[in-house]
């Protein structure tokens, strides 16, 4: 029998547009949008605002999430684009990954639709603890390297591909969880824990946390907890979240825009003086025995069991420059093909500055290096969490 894998807490309905420059320019135009009004900290409430705070992420060639007003917005945005409507959430995304490697996975739901029912795996099962259905997508926005629009005074180019969400999901902000969810722990061997970043309101956090440890006593001694962290919509959230769950999980996985809220400040990636400083800060301020660190450069496994998580470390690095390169429909022997590819220069130069850096508590996997016409940015991290996972842990 295999080893039953659970993902949790939410999944959501993803509304991927397809990014058209000459719409972006002739919205900006319609807006009267102005530089100095962009910014990747303002309150969305309305096409305008969303309009405001993507183009500030563009600029800075940085991802995120953020919490929008209505999902009316999210439907009058993507209706001047060309959309795929797909699941995303970290745990579904992550199952999804798994299921192309034939390891199977048990998901905690808070919405189920039919989009859910019709785009979920087949290997895919499920708890849910939503009393009916219900639809609040997520409107996803992805750009390479070097997009440039150019309307009015707006005259910016982004010096590095991400991706964005923007978000109204009640279902996620409650996060109810399901009484299920104790029993179906039980036998896990492995249980991954997402989506409180969405939740906006601090009692509720406070609920649904000590809910959580409640059906967590069902663990088995030996079962790995996986923490993955996100943007919150509520950044002060963030560290309540390390507190409550910090003595009950055994990897906080986050990656370098949450690393970087984290700190504080913005750190050069491949600066291997720099980082070894910023991972031994970043330990100080969680309470992880082992803290993972995935980025576009390169990812980190940094604890003193550090050597037992360099196969999952390269599975997840394996997995998300699969999808990279790849996108939804790759395959098993995408996946394989890409594990015999080369690490980049800068990568693997970082790793091994930072391990000598670091002995014995740093276990470093470069980046590959990948040659795609059309990269996906769209759930890289949560491709990573599900490579992670998968790697140590297949039938």
């Amino acid at each position: 029998m295999a080893d039953k894998i659970v993902l949790g807490l939410a999944g959501t309905v993803d509304y991927e547009i397809t990014w058209d420059t000459a719409v972006i320019e002739r919205l900006v135009s319609e807006y009267d949008i102005r530089p100095a009004e962009l910014s990747t900290q303002v309150s969305v409430r309305s096409e305008r605002d969303l309009l405001r705070s993507l183009l500030a992420f563009v600029r800075n060639g940085t991802g995120g999430e953020r919490f929008i007003a209505s999902s009316d917005i999210v439907d009058s945005f993507a209706s001047h684009f060309g959309k795929k409507i797909t699941l995303g959430g970290t745990c579904v995304r992550a199952a999804i990954a798994m299921d192309k490697l034939g390891v199977k996975s048990t998901l905690h739901l808070v919405s189920i639709d039919d989009h859910v029912r019709r785009l979920l795996p087949p290997g895919c099962s499920y708890i849910c603890s939503a009393s009916h259905d219900s639809t609040d997508p997520h409107l996803i926005v992805q750009f390479k390297a070097r997009t440039r629009v150019r309307a009015g005074d707006i005259d910016i180019r982004s010096p590095h591909p991400n991706r964005l969400i923007f978000a109204h999901d009640p279902p996620h902000e409650e996060l109810l969880i399901s009484d299920e969810l104790g029993l179906t722990l039980a036998d896990a061997v492995v249980f991954l824990i997402s989506g409180f970043n969405v939740i906006r309101d601090a009692g509720i956090l406070d609920q649904r946390l000590a809910t959580l440890k409640q059906h967590m006593a069902s663990l088995s001694a030996d079962c790995l907890v996986h923490y993955e962290d996100a943007g919150f919509h509520v950044p002060a959230l963030s560290r309540r979240v390390n507190r409550q769950l910090g003595d009950v999980i055994d990897v906080h996985s986050m990656n370098e825009d949450e690393l970087q809220a984290y700190l504080g400040r913005t750190c050069n990636l491949l600066n291997a003086d720099e980082m070894a400083q910023a991972l031994v800060e970043l330990r100080t301020l969680l309470t992880a025995p082992t803290v993972v660190v995935h980025t576009k450069y390169w990812s980190v496994v940094v604890g003193r069991s550090a050597d037992s998580f360099t196969e999952a470390l390269r599975g997840g690095v394996t997995m998300a420059s699969t999808r990279y390169a790849y996108g939804d429909d790759f395959t098993e022997d995408n996946y394989n093909e890409v594990a015999q590819a080369p690490p980049s220069r800068a990568g693997a130069t970082f790793a091994r500055a930072i391990e000598a850096r670091m002995p014995g508590l740093v276990r470093c996997s470069p980046a590959v290096v990948m040659q795609t016409a059309r990269p996906t940015m769209i759930g890289l991290g949560d491709s990573f969490v599900g490579g992670f996972l998968a790697a140590g842990r297949k039938p």
